[in-house]
């Protein structure tokens, strides 16, 4: 299977290049995988989880060394739309340090693809980096959910909605 990485890596990089040339595109995982394995003509009966983690890597390391952004930024999950683990760890790699924000530092990796890569749509202004919208839907989710159990154990203030300390003190008090 080591040969294989190779190869599916090369393919997974051409992949990735053309997603990267149409601005705010991405793909998931699989859809990756069956590019990868259709345009190789190398299939594999190991799940997914199993291989395409090691191909993303080999791309993102290729990346690296031309001094490109990392392509690997651009393949998400098609279940909730987030880079996977191995992500964070091609960043420290490349970047020699982890992003607080993973979800985020993903975000602005994929505009430096789509202007390295040339994007043909990208705006005249270069663009903005921008989380995918099951990542938008999920963090809404969880800040409404947030607030409103702040709400209901009588936590936060109904003005300014900041939790308030043990004397009362919210953001209004300032």
């Amino acid at each position: 299977m080591a040969d294989n990485q190779e190869i599916w890596a090369a393919e997974a990089r051409r992949a990735l290049m053309e997603v990267a040339g149409g601005y705010r595109r991405t793909t998931t995982y699989p859809e990756l995988a069956e590019t990868v394995q259709t345009s190789s003509g190398v299939r594999t009966s190991n799940l997914l989880q199993n291989w395409i983690g090691k191909t993303l890597a080999k791309v993102a390391l290729e990346c690296s060394s031309r001094g490109e952004p990392l392509l690997s930024a651009l393949c998400v999950s098609s279940v909730d739309g987030r880079v996977g683990d191995g992500y964070a760890k091609a960043v420290e790699a490349t970047y020699g340090e982890s992003p607080a924000d993973v979800e985020w530092h993903a975000a602005e990796e994929r505009l430096r693809c789509y202007r390295h890569f040339g994007a043909t749509d990208l705006p005249a202004d270069g663009g903005t980096a921008a989380l995918t919208q099951s990542v938008v839907a999920m963090r809404a989710k969880a800040q409404k959910r947030d607030l409103s159990r702040r709400r209901e154990h009588g936590q936060a203030c109904t003005e300014c909605y900041q939790v308030r300390s043990l004397a009362g003190v919210c953001g209004c008090s300032w």
